[in-house]
């Protein structure tokens, strides 16, 4: 595991560090390939998902190796890295947070000893029975006699490390037992993968709420939280992972057991905004769907004007079927600078404000004098779009109609999105045209859910609409036990499991 200095150690010691949740997550099982750069690729991939850290997990069958740091991809792993990253078996993450600080500690793969081994653990999600776990995980600790005095500075808050713990401890039984019987336990919304030194394991949980997907290579198997993932490193899309399904890879073959009943309740924001639009789910294309809200945010909230244009990139598929509806020619406004994140997940204000002004800039030419519609995902607080619409307004932009290709945003996620509280959503205080009023808008339309679900090709039923209707699909605990720094608030330190230096 890669210490504060950067150096690169045997993970096997059983007082490494192991932490977090949520995000893209990817593995590989394959012999003869170098799965550290498969992993490499596939977390590239995914890196629109999180940007905050990222790590991988290798296994060469005798020992798991470690390394993740801060920042993207691109800037934690380079060649020498990956180069002594050296197995047959390997898993990735790429980190925003939801539960837990944004610090290395939390930063993921986990990892945690076992009396026969270690396990590597990835999760993309959130769950909402994290203090149950947590105190399942102490009862489990104090049976077996262990240490729980860590310092609490060094110590992970997140429920991922919390499940690795659980899964770690199977003295009886087989880590595929005691990943079944803890993921029976687990509430919430996960897309786990993870590995001890010889096999992969992937599971989904019971609403399938975060995408996971299945694929083959000549002579290995892919999952990934994406199907791009799976093409960017040539591998073929089997399927995707069941709700309530646990996959058992190895040398052996591929196993799959039920450890739960499905009851689809997909995350409809997948299709919105999180998801790459050259993705598949549920049979869906994720582009295809962006265009079709655009199309019907044009039928639900038609206007007079010169130019339909995007906020780069989240906006431009459904921009485009706004103006294929419309008949009113699709231009470009902003210029994007590549180079800087998603606004939408960075972890303070004071960073998202700055992310703002840094992520796009208005091309004059083609606004002055110009009635536009400007086409975005969403709006979460509002400070986006207000710097937007001022912008376009100080390009000479005669007319800003906004049109959002998803309802107004209500509720806070407990599923893996960072909404936060519900204080932070403009949409919880204000009435639309309030909303409008506040960005400095001339007219602001929101697709009505019915078109946003319509657009997905999926049931209602088969949704999670949450965020847009308060409706939660999972049984949320009391408020209390929730949050995205839940165990540094409600747990003690002699209540946290054994992950840290003592």
């Amino acid at each position: 595991m890669r210490g504060g200095d950067g150096r690169l150690t045997d993970a096997v010691d059983p007082h490494d560090r192991g932490p977090q949740d949520a995000c893209g997550v990817f593995g590989v099982w394959a012999p003869g390939e170098d799965v550290a750069n498969l992993t490499y690729f596939g977390l590239y991939a995914l890196q629109h998902r999180g940007q905050e850290a990222a790590g991988i997990a290798v296994s060469n069958g005798r020992q798991i190796l470690v390394y993740k740091d801060m920042g993207l991809v691109s800037q934690v792993f380079d060649e020498s890295t990956l180069a002594s990253l050296k197995g047959h078996v390997a898993i990735g993450h790429a980190r925003y947070s939801t539960t837990g600080a944004s610090t290395w500690h939390n930063a993921q793969p986990t990892f945690h000893p076992t009396q026969d081994g270690s396990i590597a653990l990835a999760h993309n999600g959130n769950l909402i029975n994290t203090a149950e776990l947590a105190e399942m995980a102490e009862v489990e600790a104090f049976e077996d006699e262990l240490d729980l005095h860590v310092r609490m500075d060094d110590a992970p808050t997140n429920d991922t490390a919390i499940v690795t713990a659980l899964m770690a401890r199977h003295p009886d039984t087989s880590l595929e037992e005691r990943a079944a019987e803890v993921l029976a336990k687990v509430r919430g919304a996960f897309s786990f993968v993870w590995m001890n030194e010889d096999t992969l394991f992937a599971a989904r949980d019971p609403q399938g709420v975060r995408p996971l997907v299945l694929g083959r290579l000549d002579r290995g198997w892919v999952v990934a939280s994406e199907d791009a993932a799976l093409a960017t490193i040539g591998a073929s899309v089997v399927r995707e992972v069941e709700p309530g399904e646990m996959l058992v890879i190895n040398e052996n073959g591929l196993v799959s057991r039920r450890f739960a009943e499905a009851d689809r309740k997909g995350c409809v924001f997948e299709y919105v905004y999180l998801a790459r639009p050259d993705a598949r789910i549920a049979g869906r294309s994720v582009h295809e769907a962006r265009v079709e809200m655009g199309r019907q945010l044009a039928r639900e909230f038609p206007v007079d004007a010169d130019m339909v244009m995007p906020v780069p990139e989240s906006g431009t598929p459904a921009a485009t079927g706004y103006a294929e509806e419309s008949g009113i020619p699709f231009g470009i406004g902003f210029v994007k600078n590549s180079y800087v994140g998603r606004t939408f997940i960075q972890p303070s204000q004071t960073l998202r404000q700055l992310g703002i002004r840094l992520k796009l800039n208005a091309l004059e030419h083609m606004i002055r004098g110009k009635r536009l519609v400007v086409v975005d995902d969403s709006i979460v607080r509002g400070n986006t779009q207000r710097a937007q619409v001022r912008m376009l307004r100080e390009a000479g932009a005669a007319e800003v109609h906004v049109r959002i290709s998803s309802p107004p945003v209500k509720w806070p996620c407990f599923y893996g999105i960072d909404f936060a509280t519900r204080a932070e959503l403009i949409a919880n205080g204000l009435a639309i045209e309030e909303i409008r009023a506040s960005i400095g808008a001339d007219s602001l339309g929101y697709i009505s859910l019915d078109g946003m679900v319509d657009a997905t090709g999926q049931a209602t039923e088969r949704l999670c609409t949450a965020c847009f209707t308060g409706e939660y699909p999972i049984p949320l605990p009391d408020e209390s036990r929730l949050g995205k720094h839940l165990l540094e608030s409600t747990l003690t330190a002699a209540q946290l499991p054994v992950l840290n230096n003592p």
